[in-house]
């Protein structure tokens, strides 16, 4: 059954219930489970609820097309935007397109072409594309002309829908390609597309770099979606090192419009771990005071 916008809810998210963030944050499938159900449709009615304007859902193009149509409809329904899905034919985690070999990008060609009809039917914008792990026996001057050139072929098929691949760079493992916001930032330059752009993910790239503010500065031009999870443990915000509301200021004063999507865990359990999210939320968005 879902639940309404304030049962159940502490005093601070009741008072709160209804009211929109300074930044577009967006919460996935299961953040919020224990409050709205096993749903994802009545899980999204309650983000709504909340305050919350867009959601993100990375395993979207695995969905049936029937899933993907009622999930577009009811985003529609509460003018609500789609964050990112992952464009993943299954190549994303193992060396592929640094190989510069014909199967690798004929798949991932045919996977964007793919989440183009997925992307209709849900009304997105932004892709998620990871290119793979390094390919150790080849020099990194041609990986990285391999990516571009798959990168420009996938910007080719996203161009004329004027939807947006953004490239993660992510801290899981050293074998990844892309794992610092320059290495990304220099991809996007070299394919010189509207439809090439950086996913900064900010707990990844504390991880990896640090310097969150200066490196985002750097590259500001090239990011177009941005990723939120705390360091250590990858929770909400307010539950690791990273100073979110300072942080939020910056984005917000730069203007940025785009989704800020919620790559994060629940730091407690059940519905008071799901109240503390939209706490640290509502803490961290308080910038403008």
């Amino acid at each position: 059954m879902q639940a309404t916008a304030a049962e159940g809810n502490s005093p601070a998210v009741a008072n709160m219930a209804g009211k929109t963030f300074n930044l577009d944050y967006a919460p996935h499938q299961g953040m919020f489970r224990a409050h709205a159900g096993d749903s994802f449709l009545d899980q999204i009615q309650y983000m709504y609820d909340q305050g919350f304007r867009s959601i993100e859902d990375n395993g979207f193009l695995g969905r049936s097309v029937e899933e993907q149509t009622k999930i577009g409809n009811l985003l529609s329904k509460l003018g609500m935007r789609m964050g990112v899905f992952v464009v993943d034919g299954g190549d994303n985690w193992k060396t592929s397109l640094t190989t510069g070999k014909k199967e690798f990008k004929d798949k991932f060609v045919e996977t964007c072409k793919r989440s183009v009809e997925a992307a209709k039917r849900c009304n997105a914008k932004w892709l998620t594309v990871v290119p793979g792990f390094y390919e150790r026996n080849i020099p990194y001057g041609n990986q990285f002309a391999n990516v571009v050139d798959a990168m420009r072929a996938g910007a080719e098929i996203f161009e004329p829908h004027g939807l947006v691949m953004v490239l993660e760079t992510l801290s899981d493992t050293p074998d990844l390609f892309l794992q610092q916001t320059h290495e990304t930032f220099a991809v996007c330059k070299a394919v010189q597309s509207p439809s090439c752009k950086i996913l900064y993910d900010i707990y990844h790239m504390q991880k990896t770099e640090g310097q969150l503010i200066v490196n985002m500065d750097r590259c500001w031009d090239e990011i177009a979606y941005i990723q939120i999870g705390d360091n250590p443990g990858r929770n909400e915000p307010t539950t690791g090192e990273i100073n979110y509301k300072n942080l939020f200021k910056h984005i917000h004063k730069k203007g940025f419009k785009g989704v800020m999507g919620m790559e994060h865990g629940n730091s407690r359990p059940g519905k008071d771990g799901e109240l503390r999210v939209i706490e640290a939320y509502r803490e961290t968005d308080n910038f403008l005071s």
